[in-house]
Order: C-alpha cells, then sequence, then structure tokens
C-alpha cells in the first residue's frame, strides 16, 4: 500500500475480473434457466454460489497468494536458510509475512452479491434458515480457505525439487478452475465423474467450494438429502487430510532443501 496508484490499480484489475466473471454468467443465463439440467442451480441460487468463490478467493489471495509465490525465491536467493535458523515453525513463517490487501475488495463485492442474490431468492421461493446458518456458513469457507492453502502450499513447495518454479500461479489457475462450477455439472458419463471423483474425494475442492453456497441457496431443497449431509461431513475432514498432506509434503521438500550455497 506504500505504492498508491499501483495499489488502486491493482484493487480496480480485481475488481474488474469479478464484474467481468458476473457478466459472463448473466449472459449465460439469458439463454437458459439453470446450470446442468435438474441440478438446481437458477441464477440467483448461483450467484450465492459465485459470491462464495469470491469470498474465498479473495482469502487465499490475501492471506497467501503472494507469500507462495515468493517461496522460489527464497530458495534461488537463500533466504530459506535464515527461515530455517529462526526459532519458529518454517511453514507458518513463510505463509503469514505479508498480506495483499487489494485482494480484499473481491470478498466485499462476494458478499454483497450473496446479500443481493438472497434478497432475491426470498422473493421466489421460501429458504430455511436458523441462528447457525451464518456461523455455518462461514466455517466452511474457512473449510474451503484451508484446502486451498493446502494445495497452494504443495505447489509451492516443488521449488525445492524443481529449483525455481515460476509457474505456480498458471497451476493454481488450471486446478481452481474445476471448483468455479456446481459440482453437479461433473456427474455425468465420462471425462465428468473422473473429475467429479478426483476434485471431491482426492482434491476435496468441490466438497469446500459447493457446501458453503448450499447452506444459503439449498438448490436441492430443504430437508438436504443423506448424501448432501455426508458431503458436509466430509467437506471438515477434506480439510484436516488436506493440512496433514500438505503438512507432509512441505516437510518432505525440506529434507531434500540443501541451501543455497551447496
Amino acid at each position: 500500500m506504500s505504492f498508491r496508484t499501483n495499489f488502486i490499480l491493482q484493487c480496480l484489475s480485481s475488481m474488474a475480473w469479478a464484474g467481468m466473471n458476473w457478466g459472463l454468467f448473466k449472459i449465460i443465463y439469458v439463454h437458459t434457466g439453470e446450470i446442468g439440467r435438474g441440478t438446481g442451480w437458477h441464477e440467483n441460487e448461483f450467484f450465492i454460489f459465485l459470491g462464495t468463490i469470491w469470498v474465498i478467493n479473495s482469502l487465499i489471495q490475501t492471506v497467501f497468494m503472494a507469500n507462495a509465490e515468493e517461496f522460489s525465491e527464497l530458495i534461488r536467493t537463500g533466504g530459506l536458510d535464515f527461515a530455517l535458523l529462526k526459532p519458529i515453525d518454517t511453514q507458518f513463517l513463510i505463509s503469514f509475512p505479508r498480506i495483499n490487501w487489494s485482494q480484499v475488495p473481491n470478498g466485499i463485492l462476494g458478499i454483497l452479491l450473496i446479500i443481493h442474490s438472497m434478497q432475491k431468492l426470498m422473493q421466489e421461493k421460501e429458504l430455511y434458515f436458523s441462528v447457525f446458518s451464518v456461523p455455518v456458513f462461514v466455517f466452511y469457507v474457512i473449510c474451503g480457505a484451508m484446502v486451498m492453502y493446502s494445495v497452494m502450499i504443495c505447489l509451492a513447495s516443488t521449488s525445492i525439487w524443481f529449483g525455481r518454479n515460476q509457474n505456480l500461479y498458471d497451476f493454481w489457475f488450471y486446478i481452481t478452475n474445476f471448483y468455479r462450477y456446481p459440482m453437479e455439472i461433473y456427474q455425468r458419463n465420462g471425462i465428468g465423474m473422473a473429475l467429479w471423483g478426483t476434485f471431491t474425494f482426492l482434491i476435496p475442492i468441490l466438497v469446500v467450494s459447493n457446501i458453503p453456497a448450499r447452506i444459503l441457496a439449498q438448490p436441492l431443497g430443504t430437508p438436504w438429502k443423506a448424501w448432501e449431509w455426508g458431503l458436509a461431513g466430509y467437506a471438515v475432514l477434506g480439510s484436516v487430510w488436506s493440512l496433514w498432506a500438505s503438512r507432509w509434503v512441505f516437510r518432505r521438500a525440506l529434507m531434500s532443501y540443501r541451501s543455497a550455497s551447496s
């Protein structure tokens, strides 16, 4: 934020991306009533989903993305040597050195989109809420952020083996491209089922992006079906599993580190 013009331009750029993303789906819903036949993801339900994705992305890009991108530079320049010598957990140290505030506007836009879409949706049908709905939504957003952080740490850790990983953001974009849509659109024969299985059970990014949106939008009706409750439970387990896996990958990568001077 010391360079004000650059900071403002970054904020405007991230907001412009969100606006174009919203405009694309607005055009799509001019031609169709729902994304995926029989999925229940009509326009307002889907925009609640989209707002949830913006919130998770904003949280990840604000707190973790810039730090993960700098990890390869620490390896190349030898800065990781000094991080390893400090009396604090190394993964924690490289994960939280600075915050990229220019990505916060995306999260604010996501919250506004969720509120606006919910107001319109409540005019169309009855939604079922309790005092726990918002806290549970926040909890699952945090679960989603934990999974995406774990994926990012695993990708960043490969820099130790490769020497330098300048394609981190590209890999991140390719993977996260799948979790930006409801999981029902993948539940078709062939490659769709393979993608659904991979990104639901192996890398659970579909679960943690879908569950928070369902809590507010309830696209498949109320009460939830048994398999939806199962997915909600698996989202918590998937978050814990992802954190453990990323921790294991990071520590294994550190075992291969030979310092910049070797």
